[in-house]
């Protein structure tokens, strides 16, 4: 079984490769693209659009199909080291190195690639058919659910373009009219073009972010009213409640006190302003993580100034000059300048650590 999927990807890896070279770029360089003169006056903007949004299209299957490749060699790489590797995984990250390769990337190629050879060897999409995608819309098919693929796989192989907007457009159906985080009566609607998808489906991404009781909360208002202007409405407060949710978790000072964030939000959805404590916590948290860096930097500047104030000495009074102007940077007040936009003004910030047993115990239960 292991010989006749590598046997069929090779099969599919060298069909590829004929397939760009006779289709792609039949008779020119590999680095060459015929694109039109922009000093021409014997072409028109319409003619000389076209023409480039041709190259553009070429550029984009070549990438496809390279990365594509890539894709192969990265999990080549991977399943050598998962066999008969040491290190667990050493050397394949050590490849990832010297070919300036991060893990990241590495491993979106190798799902890429693995998502071709699934849509390859699986049927749906023909061989012949992977030059209709451009490489995002190949990317956002692999990632789609298997009935969205193999519609989208149809029209590839009946010689369809297939572009991200049309795969985007078609799993927005697919997930307002399917989706079980729906009303029925929603649902209904959308197949009966009574409700856009494109304005469903980011309800539906939005209520799988929350939990089961709000769901349902939620999905009542929907059955009372499945209007287009409610769909919206309970699609912007479940954005505010996922947003407010994870900078909450994340913000230093509610873990001082007793607080319970799920009430201050229905208290501030009772007052319409849902979204303004969501953007307060948001913000919360933001600069929290902007005083961690400011104190990490604080602190290394503190101690690269004293050891160059330690190698220094009276022969190098410019050296000196400069690490006194950063004392207003490093020393325990801080007063940085806003700039001419904020008419010259100045910050000044007073940095004091402040060790656990000196904060303010917080109130007993």
């Amino acid at each position: 079984m292991r010989h006749e999927t590598a046997t069929s990807q090779n099969v599919v890896g060298s069909s590829l490769a004929l397939h760009l070279t006779t289709s792609v770029v039949p008779d020119q360089p590999s680095l060459q693209l015929d694109l039109p003169d922009p000093e021409s006056d014997d072409i028109s903007t319409m003619e000389f659009l076209a023409r480039l949004e041709q190259a553009w299209a070429i550029c984009d299957r070549f990438d496809l199909q390279t990365e594509i490749w890539r894709g192969r060699i990265l999990g080549a790489v991977r399943d050598r080291e998962k066999r008969g590797g040491e290190g667990r995984g050493a050397g394949f990250l050590q490849w990832l190195r010297e070919n300036e390769i991060s893990k990241t990337r590495a491993y979106g190629l190798i799902q890429l690639a693995e998502s071709a050879d699934a849509m390859l060897t699986e049927g749906a999409l023909e061989e012949s058919s992977v030059n209709q995608f451009s490489k995002r819309a190949f990317i956002e098919t692999a990632q789609a659910v298997p009935e969205v693929q193999l519609m989208i796989s149809e029209a590839a192989n009946e010689g369809q373009e297939i572009t991200r907007k049309q795969v985007r457009r078609l799993t927005d159906e697919f997930t307002a009219a399917t989706s079980p985080l729906l009303p029925e009566v929603i649902r209904q609607r959308t197949q009966e073009n009574l409700l856009p998808p494109r304005a469903v489906a980011p309800l539906v991404r939005e209520l799988a972010k929350l939990p089961e009781p709000q769901q349902e909360d939620f999905r009542k208002v929907l059955r009372d009213e499945p209007e287009l202007d409610r769909i919206k409405d309970v699609t912007s407060t479940a954005r505010w409640i996922t947003k407010a949710n994870e900078s909450g978790a994340a913000v230093r000072a509610f873990q001082q006190g007793e607080l319970d964030l799920e009430k201050a939000m229905q208290e501030a959805q009772r007052l319409d302003a849902l979204g303004l404590l969501a953007d307060a916590v948001g913000q919360a948290q933001a600069l929290e993580s902007a005083v961690l860096k400011l104190h990490t930097s604080w602190r290394r500047l503190g101690g690269l100034q004293e050891r160059l104030w330690v190698e220094s000495g009276s022969s190098t009074p410019y050296l000196r000059d400069v690490l006194n102007a950063l004392q207003s940077l490093s020393g325990a007040t801080m007063r940085v300048s806003l700039g001419e936009l904020a008419g010259g003004k100045r910050v000044r910030l007073q940095l004091v650590e402040e060790s656990p047993d000196q904060l303010d115990p917080p109130p007993l239960p």
